[in-house]
Formats: C-alpha cells, sequence, structure tokens
C-alpha cells in the first residue's frame, strides 16, 4: 500500500500554446487554498498567452519545442524538490479549474496515486467533445480496458498523479499520447487509480490543437492506440525522459 503524504505541496502545470484569451481564467479560478505552484508552459506561443499568464499570478516556462508531452516534460522539470503532487490541466478553459479540489480530493485521502478527471462522467456542455473525440475515447478506453484489466471512461487531460507515483512510471511520450501513456503505465505498474466527474464546456477561444482539424484528429488518434499497444506487456524498458 502506497504511504500517506506527510507533507503536502501542490503543483499545477498547464501546457499552453495561443491561448491568451483563456489563460489567465485558467489561472485565476485554481483554488489558491489548495495549490502551491502554478507553471504555465508556453509551447511557442505567436500571441499574448505568457504576459497574461504572469499577470493572472503564474510562473512561466518557454519551451519552443512544440508537442503537448513536450510542454508537461518540461514543466515537470521546473518542479522544485518539496513538490508532492502535479495537477494537469489544459490552457483553453474547457475544464472547470476550480474542480481541481475534487480532482486532488482522492489523492489527498490517500485513496488513490493518479486521479482522471472524467468528462464522460460529468457534466458536457453540447458540442464540447467532437464525434471523433468521443468515438475515440470509447475505443481506446475498450482497449485499455482488454489490455491492461483497467477500467477508464475518459484519457481527459485534468487529472492529478502523486509524484512519486510519477516518477515510477516514467513518463516519455512528447506529444498527444501523453495521457494514455500515464494511465496505462500506471496501469501496468499497478498504481492505485480512480476518476471523479469533471465538467467540460466549449474551448472559450480559438481552435484545438487536437480535434479542431481532421489531420490533427486522425495523427491523435493513431498516436494513442499506438501508445496503448505499445506499453501492453510485463515488462518495460522504458525511462524518463530529461527535458532540457
Amino acid at each position: 500500500m502506497t504511504s500517506p503524504l506527510h507533507k503536502v505541496r501542490i503543483a499545477v502545470v498547464i501546457p499552453a500554446l495561443n491561448e491568451q484569451d483563456a489563460i489567465g481564467r485558467v489561472v485565476a479560478d485554481l483554488p489558491r487554498d489548495l495549490i502551491n505552484d502554478i507553471i504555465v508552459v508556453d509551447n511557442g506561443s505567436t500571441d499574448d498567452t505568457a504576459r497574461r499568464a504572469e499577470e493572472a499570478g503564474a510562473r512561466v516556462i518557454g519551451e519552443p519545442r512544440r508537442g503537448y508531452g513536450q510542454a508537461c516534460l518540461t514543466g515537470l522539470a521546473a518542479l522544485d524538490d518539496q513538490t508532492t503532487v502535479v495537477v494537469f490541466v489544459d490552457g483553453d478553459y474547457s475544464d472547470d479549474p476550480t474542480e481541481a479540489s475534487s480532482v486532488l480530493a482522492p489523492i489527498l485521502a490517500n485513496e488513490a496515486d493518479l486521479v482522471i478527471g472524467s468528462r464522460v462522467l460529468g457534466r458536457r456542455e453540447a458540442g464540447s467533445l467532437t464525434p471523433q473525440q468521443r468515438f475515440g475515447n470509447a475505443l481506446a478506453t475498450l482497449l485499455i480496458r482488454w489490455l491492461y484489466a483497467e477500467h477508464y471512461t475518459d484519457l481527459g487531460p485534468f487529472r492529478a498523479i502523486r509524484r512519486d507515483a510519477l516518477e515510477r512510471i516514467g513518463m516519455i511520450d512528447r506529444d498527444f499520447g501523453w495521457t494514455v501513456e500515464m494511465q496505462v503505465k500506471a496501469a501496468r505498474e499497478g498504481l492505485r487509480s480512480t476518476e471523479v466527474p469533471v465538467s467540460y464546456r466549449k474551448r472559450f477561444a480559438g481552435e484545438s490543437k487536437v480535434a479542431g482539424t481532421l489531420m490533427g484528429s486522425i495523427r491523435a488518434g493513431r498516436k494513442i492506440l499506438s501508445t496503448i499497444f505499445r506499453h501492453a506487456g510485463p515488462t518495460s524498458s522504458d525511462h524518463t525522459a530529461k527535458p532540457t
């Protein structure tokens, strides 16, 4: 059984690319009574994302190498040594940042190592998930159930994980396979995973980097499926990527 956290320090990592109209709202709505550090990773934005994130109170790290997983890895490299729990949330304001307390609750109660905010279990605004997202999500979670014997309903980005658990699974993906890599590795390593319902709405502004185009959806879908199959098996030779 995983030991309880004796000292809790929570950091939020927010990968962001051209989210100037939404990022300030995301940062401002996070529960400051729980969160100790807010890191926005500006993944090569050409707009005012970085300045607006700083004005809202975030610590901004620049990462010009594009990729969702790359931005997350860079955020992890910026954590201080005292951080014990990491929350990930997107910078487009589709998730409700005030619900971070609900996502964190099972970890703080020592009931889980990884908590996924499930949009499937929560309230969704009509049209917030495209048909291809809903189909891909259902297919991916079904495959995970078959191959890893772990029941997930969603691969959503809003999630929390103990830092020691994150270091144990050794994340390496630098692109769209980041979320599913975390979940399948957690299942394979026997981590305690659970889901909580979260709300989801249409993005506040701009266009999705994944679902905004047909090719983006196809590319993301292929990466997710390949990640699920690649990590299936009793052992892994993966090692944690070292962001530079």
